[in-house]
């Protein structure tokens, strides 16, 4: 891509999340919550800004607070384009863009092979592939009155989860967390209302490490028993927030910025593994490129016994037409998504609670960004 200009601007992560109106991410939908703090001492950004008018995407909650620095950053350099990123959801971003409806979509899940048939319709001559942008932990945060530090494995999780243990107080919590004052509380559990990935990577790790007690598929779409709803990271987590003896997944982004208590994962290592950063690139490492030719899909590993790896992890991918962009857009989307795969944009994930992708991967997403046609 020939590049018209080249702005230099300065990644400001310290408060960036508190992106207001004013920003280019001008509709946060259901989702308006964002991370406190931010990535402080980011270094300048080469940004190559190409195309000009409003690039319309939506997609991933998981992914918002990455989206509100990197829009932010974005458009302080280039200035003839405005980002406008929705979080309505992982299902309802590929829905969107199936309908031809916006540059690029969000998902904490890779296509189906239905999705990437349909796909065929808008991207002319070419077909949508999943570009992995951002890495992380699916925290479980909890709200239990006098427990600061509590473990839980999956078979336990699964049996909370589809409201098979039902009080805090449980034998089964009681025997992994033998030192904790555990109270006569009913268990709050809290789920995705909305189809989302981080659903879909959830009960994929309640599949994956404990098949005989999770008996459900996995899927967008919720099918536990039991428990109740709320729309989007920000609305489960606020549940949590705010109700005693709730429990429910979402990103460690958020858990931080709502200094919410995160569970340690007993998962067959020496010693239970915390939701943290570097953990879940630990268990990132190890997942395997499934996608074919261009398409960059991953598989993880939900059942690693590795030292130090967090199993209950996602992968966020940005869903692009490999070739058959429209014309209007195709200089704009390249320019973003070039910056959001770029080291300068990857590092101001961090401090954010998402995990950089991995050198390797990294490379083959600014190899196929910069071949999109």
């Amino acid at each position: 891509m020939k590049l018209q200009r080249k702005n230099r601007v300065r990644a400001l992560a310290v408060g960036a999340l508190a992106v207001t109106g004013a920003l280019a991410l001008s509709a946060c939908g259901s989702d308006d919550t964002s991370a406190s703090g931010g990535a402080g001492g980011a270094k300048a950004a080469d940004i190559a800004c190409e195309g000009k008018g409003k690039l319309r995407a939506s997609g991933s909650s998981a992914q918002k607070n990455a989206m509100d620095v990197w829009v932010q950053n974005y458009a302080g350099a280039c200035k003839d384009t405005e980002i406008n990123y929705q979080p309505t959801g992982s299902g309802a971003g590929i829905t969107t863009f199936l309908q031809g409806q916006t540059a690029f979509a969000g998902s904490d899940s890779a296509l189906k092979p239905e999705e990437v048939a349909k796909s065929e319709k808008i991207c002319k001559g070419g077909k949508a592939i999943n570009l992995p942008m951002v890495g992380g932990p699916i925290a479980v945060g909890y709200n239990v009155p006098g427990v600061d530090n509590l473990v839980l494995d999956a078979p336990t999780l699964a049996k909370i989860f589809d409201s098979e243990i039902t009080n805090w107080n449980d034998a089964a919590i009681k025997k992994l967390n033998p030192g904790a004052k555990l109270p006569d509380l009913k268990i709050q559990a809290f789920h995705r209302s909305d189809d989302s990935g981080t659903t879909d990577n959830f009960t994929k790790y309640l599949k994956g490490a404990a098949p005989d007690a999770w008996k459900h598929e996995p899927a967008k779409t919720w099918d536990g028993k039991g428990g109740q709803a709320a729309s989007g990271s920000a609305g489960v987590s606020s549940q949590v927030k705010q109700t005693n003896g709730a429990i429910s997944y979402f990103e460690l982004s958020y858990a931080t910025a709502g200094k919410i208590p995160t569970v340690k994962i007993a998962t067959g290592a020496k010693a239970p593994v915390e939701a943290t950063v570097d953990n879940a690139s630990t268990a990132i490492a190890e997942a395997k490129q499934v996608g074919k030719g261009d398409d960059l899909a991953l598989e993880l590993n939900y059942a690693t016994k590795a030292e130090g790896a967090y199993p209950i992890t996602l992968v966020t991918y940005e869903i692009a037409c490999d070739k058959g962009n429209k014309a209007e857009t195709l200089p704009a989307t390249k320019s973003f998504l070039t910056y959001i795969a770029s080291e300068d944009g990857q590092n101001a994930l961090k401090e954010l609670g998402y995990a950089p992708l991995p050198t390797e991967i990294a490379g083959k997403v600014r190899k196929t960004v910069a071949a999109l046609a």
